[in-house]
């Protein structure tokens, strides 16, 4: 109960709703310029928000994330442009209401599926993160290294069509970890001589070089002047009631997909609107309307998107295993405010826990709000030419990560990445497994030498939680390809008749 009290009141400051206010405002501008990522913009803020106090910088990424949930609803609806991945079942039935004249409409049950997916999500994780945290309390060497190779393979196995790229970009960031110190011995290792890689490879650089110069440099390289022009006839803005009772089942659909997608590493707001829009749709009574301007389409899509936040964060909050891009950012910023998520978090930290909660909760709220009131103003952002954006978020992008540590060697390694960022985007390999590789690989390794110290393979082996994570991450790994080994055998034999 004091952890409650006492996580509560750490939103009793005024400067810390003055930061709700900032990271809102930032999140729906980000949601609503098309290619400006939720995990760009929190990566890109994170620079600026280290110096801050932790409660105050959580209050700005998280509300940022939150809210780049809720912006990026418009372009979807009105020009069939996801602002963010999460948006891109949106666009399934957004734009065809739309172009039939519901753009207000869409937007309206668009919001309200999304407040309701997100509030729901952290009931989930109020009532699953301290169970799974307790439980993860008894894990030893053996157990968290294999928990760390499981949360490796699921991003992996989930980031792309192929997996050998998946891999390829998990051993890029699992060698990136390597740089630095030893996390046995403290003795240097593959620094070169370079006085700033005894520390290792800085990672918020990296994430700012990977998630944001290599969009902008990717988009600058592929930019056409054609756009589309947003459909600016919105019609009605609220359902009727026969509306509203059709919507029932597509909340509580896409809700119950949103969590449980929500709860597996790496699978974000993409995967579960695609996945609950499906379902909604298998389980309607008017299949026939989806894809073509169904309210029940859109609902479900949307409410699904949202409600991975709560699994989200049970995974990073509760294991240390970034949920997604967004959560790997957030974990980053953490460790530097000296917070480590896992399960010491909810010994060490419960107030902060709580925290956390709440301010998803009142960042909802005030997205929703923001979203309702929907000033016409704000259609009027998609009509910035990208020519004038690009700059500007490069020159965030340096002065955000000089801001780290104001030290240009960070600046460098931001460049150096975004290259390498771009290198990745043209040969599809995803930045993803990279950055948790970059997190995790120490811990990995830590673990993994310890276990062998201790008792050797056979102190892993003979762990009963251990093997099973194992075994799950090798699941992880060969699924897909078993998938696409029996997609291609079936399509050859249907071409042989």
């Amino acid at each position: 109960m004091n952890a409650v009290v006492d996580g509560l009141s750490a939103l009793a400051d005024p400067s810390v709703f003055m930061f709700i206010g900032l990271g809102l405002a930032l999140g729906m501008l980000v949601g609503a310029f098309p290619g400006v990522t939720a995990s760009m913009a929190v990566a890109l803020a994170a620079g600026f928000t280290l110096t801050l106090e932790p409660v105050q910088g959580l209050a700005v990424l998280l509300t940022i994330y939150v809210a780049a949930n809720f912006g990026d609803r418009v372009p979807a609806i009105l020009i069939n442009t996801p602002g963010t991945p999460a948006s891109i079942a949106t666009t399934f039935d957004g734009y065809p209401m739309a172009r039939q004249g519901q753009a207000g409409l869409a937007l309206t049950v668009s919001a309200f599926g999304s407040a309701i997916g997100s509030i729901v999500s952290m009931g989930l994780f109020l009532v699953a993160a301290v169970p799974v945290a307790a439980f993860a309390l008894n894990f030893g060497p053996a157990e968290l290294f294999a928990l760390v190779v499981f949360g490796l393979t699921m991003m992996v196995g989930v980031s792309g069509a192929s997996i050998a790229k998946g891999l390829l970009a998990g051993v890029f960031g699992l060698a990136l970890a390597t740089v630095g110190r030893d996390p046995i011995t403290g003795d240097s290792r593959f620094t070169f001589g370079i006085n700033d890689l005894s520390s290792g490879v800085p990672f918020i650089p990296v994430i700012i070089g990977l998630f944001g110069i290599a969009e902008i440099l990717d988009q600058m390289l592929t930019h056409h002047s054609a756009t589309a022009r947003p459909i600016k006839q919105f019609g009605r803005w609220w359902p009727t009631r026969a509306e509203s009772k059709r919507l029932i089942k597509p909340v509580a659909v896409g809700s119950g997909v949103g969590m449980v997608v929500g709860a597996v590493p790496a699978a974000g707001g993409d995967i579960a609107g695609i996945v609950g829009w499906d379902r909604a749709r298998r389980l309607s009574k008017k299949p026939e309307e989806y894809g073509k301007g169904s309210i029940e389409g859109i609902t479900a899509a949307d409410t699904a998107s949202n409600a991975t936040f709560g699994g989200s964060l049970t995974t990073t909050m509760a294991l240390g295993i970034p949920g997604d891009a967004v959560m790997a950012v957030m974990i980053g910023s953490m460790m530097i405010w000296g917070i480590q998520p896992g399960p010491s978090l909810f010994d060490r930290n419960p107030d902060l826990v709580v925290t956390i909660a709440a301010l998803m909760v009142i960042a909802t709220v005030l997205a929703l709000l923001v979203s309702l009131i929907r000033m016409r103003g704000m259609v009027k952002l998609l009509d910035v030419p990208k020519s004038y954006l690009w700059p500007t978020i490069l020159i965030f992008c340096v002065v955000g990560t000089y801001a780290t540590s104001n030290n240009v060697f960070d600046v460098i390694v931001m460049l150096a990445a975004g290259v390498v960022g771009l290198a990745f985007k043209r040969f599809g390999v995803p930045a993803g497994p990279v950055v948790l590789g970059l997190l995790l690989g120490a811990l990995a390794e830590g673990n993994l030498r310890r276990a062998l110290t201790i008792g050797g393979v056979e102190q892993i082996l003979t762990s009963p939680i251990a093997m099973v994570l194992l075994l799950l991450s090798l699941a992880a790994l060969a699924g897909p390809a078993l998938r696409r080994y029996r997609t291609r055998t079936k399509e050859t034999k249907e071409a042989q008749y």
